[in-house]
Parts: C-alpha cells; structure tokens; sequence
C-alpha cells in the first residue's frame, strides 16, 4: 500500500472520530489492501481499492448528515464509498451478506476501535445463491452501462477496469462455494477458474495488467475486448448456477 493511500487512511479515520466521537464504534480495512501487508502484488496503485467498513453505534439521519462532508471527501480522493453499520445491523444481518463479512473474515485491518468481525460466525446457507445474484446483477448493470459507450473506446474500457476487481471477488468466491480452497491475489484467483471451468480468462488477464501497468498482450479493440470480457463473465454464472445441481 502506497504512502498517500495510508495517509488518506489516517484522515479517515481522524474525520470520523471527530465528527462521529463516542458513537463511532469501529472502522476496519478489508479486501486486497488489507491484504497488501502480505501480498503486495494484489494491491494496485491508480485502480486501488480501499475498502472501509464503519461501524457506527446508531445510524440516523443526523449520522448521516454529519457523515456527508467526510464521505463526500473520500468518494472525491477516489476510493470506493464506505459501508456504513450500526452494531445491531452487524450481527442482525450477517445471514444478508456472507460474502462481505467472509472477506473480512478472511482480510482486514483494524485502524479503530474493536474487532468487531474476530468473532462473527458467517451464515453460508444461501452463500451460493447469493453469489449468483451478485454475478447476474452486475453483468446486467455492466450490459446496460455498455451499451451506452460501445462508441467511447477509451469509456468502454474504463468500464472494464473499474468493474475487473469485483468480477474477480466473485470469482474467488464462487471457488470457494464449489469446496475450493481459493487463492487472496486476483491473478491467481483467475489461473484457478480457467483450470476449474475450463474457459479463456484472457480478458480478465488483460484487464489487470491495464490496471497494475505491467506490460502484457495488446488490449485491441476494447468493444472486442468488453465483448470477450462478457462472455468470461457468462461462464463463470454458468459454472455457480451448476453448483446448485451437484450440492
């Protein structure tokens, strides 16, 4: 993780106690960032990702407000809105959402506060289901957010790489539900899906070099690429829809 992201970091977590004081409870880093202590390669500059998860002791609509101008500045530096809890929605909702607790299972930092994920038991009785969900949900949104820049090269292709980290997540997490003991880093999330589905993640591999600017086959035409990229996506629906039948 790079300086400037640490200190973005810091002032985070400074603007929230400040604004927040006594009812700010926890703020934690999950997902490759926090990963990047032990696995610098899955952490990438310009495309980072910080995830932050901010747990609040209530969430009203006076948090909000005195939460606005500090996410107002963090969604302006680039970094991807935090997700927002009370105490009471952690542990009331961990059944809802059994792959985000299940990265930061798997991947945090504490930066405030207490570790309120240590000892949280994730619920993985519709974890396959709701894995297909995320999958299908965000193919349509890409498809239709596509579509409106099929005739924008440089647009279509940013589209690709700012959606690439998340097809990855669900990649790794669609392993995970098939009994796999899948990889933290991206690319080799993506080496164990094409010897698991058998399929070319060519794209996907093109796509993460772009990201980390490391030097790699030509990107080519980004509507034969994002055409490519969508059939990836396709097979890897196709492969989490089979689970259901074979579990």
């Amino acid at each position: 993780m790079g300086g400037e992201e640490m200190e973005d970091l810091k002032e985070l977590v400074t603007k929230l106690e400040r604004a927040f004081q006594d009812r700010l409870l926890s703020v934690i880093l999950y997902g490759s960032a926090a990963a990047a202590q032990q696995h610098a390669s899955d952490h990438e500059g310009k495309f980072s990702d910080l995830n932050v998860f901010v747990v609040l002791t209530r969430i009203t609509a006076q948090e909000l407000a005195d939460g606005e101008p500090i996410l107002r500045w963090w969604h302006g530096k680039g970094h991807p809105s935090p997700l927002l809890m009370s105490e009471e929605e952690v542990h009331g909702s961990i059944d809802c959402f059994p792959m985000e607790f299940r990265d930061m299972k798997d991947r945090r930092k504490l930066l405030h506060g207490p570790d309120v994920i240590a000892d949280i038991k994730v619920d993985t009785r519709y974890y396959r289901a709701h894995i297909e969900r995320e999958l299908r949900s965000k193919l349509l949104r890409l498809r239709q957010r596509g579509a409106q820049r099929l005739s924008d090269p440089v647009a279509l292709l940013n589209l690709c790489l700012d959606s690439v980290s998340t097809f990855c997540v669900l990649g790794r997490h669609a392993l995970l539900a098939a009994g796999i003991d899948a990889k933290l880093e991206r690319r080799a999330v993506v080496h164990q899906l094409a010897g698991t589905i058998q399929m070319d993640v060519t794209p996907l591999e093109i796509l993460l070099d772009l990201r980390e600017d490391k030097p790699g086959p030509d990107a080519g035409d980004p509507g034969e690429l994002f055409a490519k990229y969508l059939e990836c996506i396709q097979r890897l629906i196709e492969f989490v829809d089979r689970l259901e039948e074979t579990r």
